[in-house]
């Protein structure tokens, strides 16, 4: 779980950061208004320069990266000892990856974190690209509001192709599965449970939240059922004991594929414990 929150309410930012999140996102671009980007960027700062780690990780979201602004965030926030990474919106090439991953490596080498945001058609058509760009970059995801504008996109399962897009070029890229972008309605949790589930049969892993609420949400319908994990627990003791493909009594067929899935399966569900 991925929690926003708006770079101009540090207030906001502290109690985010004990609010059961699994990282907090601390936001620069659209969460703030434009006469109050200067204070955001300067609050984010001070936060981040406490040589103590927060109490999760802190990722920044810049401004656009074809902005004035961009500079000035990555100037101010990318050498600091408190930022986990650098979320990036807008990428649309691998120039723009490469840009800032010289932009933001410190004097003594190597760079943060970065994850890029793709959020347009011609981001979605260089995906693999982007994704493959630089070593710095560790994760890929979907900003849906703008690519849902640009596409002219009326109905959710619109964006369907372009989730699996980005899926299936950050897998390519060796990248862990994407986030789910953000659910827009901080009321509607049945809606928000339902929009999980269907990312998560696309191949997404968690989900990014604006509200505190939304978390365990996102959580539960992330993490495996009780009955995927007894699935998951019969599939590894069955292969344990006989190598290759195989059958378990009631018919169903085992092979490496199968017992990979089973085993990451078996990953997440040590958070229920």
């Amino acid at each position: 779980t991925w929690l926003y929150v708006p770079g101009d309410r540090p207030d906001v930012v502290a109690k985010a950061l004990h609010a059961g999140a699994d990282a907090v996102i601390v936001d620069l671009e659209d969460a703030v208004a434009p006469d109050r980007k200067e204070y955001a960027r300067s609050a984010t700062a001070e936060l981040l320069s406490d040589p103590q780690p927060p109490a999760v990780p802190v990722h920044v979201r810049v401004n656009a990266l074809d902005s004035p602004l961009a500079d000035a965030d990555l100037r101010a926030i990318a050498p600091l000892p408190g930022v986990a990474g650098l979320r990036l919106p807008k990428v649309a090439s691998r120039a723009d990856v490469i840009h800032v991953a010289e932009r933001a490596a410190p004097a003594d080498g190597g760079s943060p974190t970065l994850h890029a945001l793709v959020e347009s058609a011609l981001g979605l058509e260089h995906a693999f690209a982007i994704a493959t760009a630089h070593p710095a970059l560790r994760g890929l995801s979907l900003g849906e509001a703008d690519l849902r504008a640009d596409l002219g996109v009326r109905e959710d399962a619109g964006l369907d192709w372009a989730r699996s897009r980005v899926v299936v070029a950050a897998r390519a890229a060796g990248l862990a599965p994407p986030c789910q972008s953000v659910h827009p309605d901080t009321r509607d949790l049945e809606g928000l449970a339902a929009s999980c589930a269907r990312g998560r049969a696309l191949g997404f892993l968690g989900r990014g939240a604006i509200h505190p609420r939304q978390l365990p949400v996102i959580e539960q319908a992330y993490l495996p059922t009780t009955e995927e994990i007894e699935r998951a627990e019969e599939i590894t003791k069955a292969a344990a004991t006989d190598e290759g493909a195989l059958a378990l009594p009631d018919g169903r067929f085992v092979d490496r594929a199968v017992v990979e899935g089973a085993q990451r399966i078996l990953a997440l569900a040590q958070r229920l414990r």
